[in-house]
């Protein structure tokens, strides 16, 4: 199963939550073979934490406003990430 998660690693972040909203949508409908469920359970696992991931890097890209007394802004400063 490793060798098909590969690709996840190169997956725009659009891409990876399309995909796995279409993971979750057909669990949820009950209609796919016990096998097929846990394969395709374990790529959603993968695309979830590839969402994670990029999502993380993003948030800390995100540069937060200052502002001086009178709530102007005055520049910006690097999101805290922890």
């Amino acid at each position: 199963m490793a060798a098909n998660n590969a690709d996840v690693a190169k997956l725009p972040f659009e891409r990876a939550i399309e995909e796995l909203e279409s993971i979750v949508k057909r669990l949820e409908e009950g209609k796919v073979p016990l096998e097929e469920s846990v394969a395709i359970y374990e790529r959603g696992e993968v695309l979830k934490k590839r969402c994670e991931d990029l999502l993380r890097q993003a948030e800390a890209r995100v540069e937060k406003i200052t502002l001086d007394a009178a709530g102007k802004p005055t520049g910006t400063t690097r999101l805290d990430v922890e």
